[in-house]
């Protein structure tokens, strides 16, 4: 648990491959305790396996993630209460969607979600989308290969859907050298973007 929570508070859960002590997630954690968002970070289940065994893991059929991460959610905010924002980065975002799709959320952030698979534009991930009835900001990568902006300017994501473009960055948020940009800054501008939407969308106490 990271942040002051002066923001926020927002249960973040990872990608596929990578945990939270991937440097992508470690940063991003950081860059939100900055902006004073309170992080509660999960690992799934296969991804502890996958660390204590030494070896990889592939993760589980996406609906038992979503049970995991709903027993996650009722152990990790019972003590604080109240409602908690949901979010993850590329797999764990689109775990965080399809939850919120079924249960109450305070609103959600997407890093980097998985629109399609890389290559499989048809593939789209968006049956669930209508379902979700919170405050939504995905924060994307314009060249990432799971849903550039060219593409995901043509989705209908809703009207409490809003979408955060950091420029030149990919999948992991890296831009090309010759952009004159770092990851690293532009982990900062995506962290300043939620905590900028969560703070716009809070509900008075």
């Amino acid at each position: 648990m990271r942040g002051d929570g002066s923001v926020g508070r927002l249960l973040i859960a990872h990608g596929a491959g990578a945990g939270q002590h991937s440097l992508y997630m470690n940063q991003l954690r950081g860059a939100l305790a900055e902006q004073g968002v309170q992080t509660l970070a999960i690992e799934f289940a296969y991804l502890q396996r996958a660390e204590r065994e030494g070896r990889r893991i592939p993760p589980p059929p996406i609906d038992r993630l979503v049970e995991e991460l709903s027993r996650w959610c009722d152990i990790l905010t019972h003590p604080h209460g109240g409602t908690p924002w949901l979010g993850g980065k590329s797999m764990g975002g689109r775990v965080a969607s399809l939850l919120a799709a079924r249960e109450k959320a305070a609103g959600l952030v997407l890093c980097g979600y998985p629109f399609h698979p890389p290559r499989r534009p048809d593939r789209l991930r968006l049956a669930h989308w209508p379902d979700i009835d919170c405050p939504t900001l995905v924060v994307q990568g314009s060249r990432d290969p799971f849903g550039t902006c060219e593409e995901v300017e043509a989705y209908s994501l809703g009207e409490r859907a809003c979408v955060h473009w950091l420029e030149d960055g990919d999948h992991d948020w890296k831009p090309r050298r010759r952009s004159g940009r770092t990851q690293a800054k532009l982990i900062e501008e995506g962290a300043a973007a939620i905590a900028a939407f969560m703070k716009a969308h809070r509900v008075p106490q």
